[in-house]
């Protein structure tokens, strides 16, 4: 295709003045007349100019496809660390659950474990203080109807003894007061051993 002298050289100061070149598919039909020198020199440098920029386009276009599957071997590496970081999380959650569960039933046995003893403890003192109490009954009771044996004796008989008399009268009246003494000093032990 033959291009009028105005266009060329409107074409040929846009190289000079600005280096401004055709590119693309144009320079291939573009034409210099026979003898234009010029014209022909300007077509073969846009020619190499296109062949470079195009070149260069390419390499540019190659290294942000490289650089994009960087990016998408990047992106999937940190979605998997993503993924894997969430599952660790859970995992350290629902043990975290766990060991409180366990915690909490540890803290549930060692309650009953306790309520059983302080239970038991209780039995036991009950059992003692309920044994204690009766050999006291039967220690006293013991000795009231020994001495009251012998004093009615000593009346049966007629005979007059004024030791047996006030010794049986003072018997009585110990006995009571220890035995109220006993009982209270069991029940105060007991009450002062209660949390409560």
């Amino acid at each position: 295709m033959q291009v009028p002298n105005e266009v060329k050289e409107v074409l040929l100061t846009l190289a000079k003045e600005k280096r401004i070149y055709l590119e693309g598919n144009i320079i291939k039909v573009l034409k210099a007349d026979a003898g234009d020198k010029d014209f022909e020199k300007y077509l073969k440098t846009c020619k190499e100019k296109d062949t470079t920029a195009r070149r260069k386009r390419l390499e540019v276009t190659k290294q942000v496809q490289e650089q994009n599957k960087q990016l998408e071997i990047s992106a999937r590496k940190n979605d998997k660390l993503m993924s894997d970081l969430k599952v660790a999380l859970e995992e350290t959650e629902r043990r975290k659950e766990e060991a409180e569960q366990a915690k909490s039933e540890a803290e549930k046995l060692r309650d009953n474990a306790i309520s059983d003893l302080e239970t038991l403890q209780k039995k036991t003192q009950f059992e003692l203080v309920g044994r204690i109490v009766k050999i006291a009954l039967i220690v006293i009771m013991g000795v009231g109807v020994i001495t009251t044996a012998l004093f009615a004796y000593t009346l049966i008989t007629g005979q007059e003894n004024p030791i047996l008399e006030s010794t049986w009268s003072n018997l009585f009246g110990i006995l009571l007061t220890n035995s109220f003494s006993i009982v209270g000093t069991i029940m105060g032990v007991k009450y002062a051993t209660e949390k409560d």
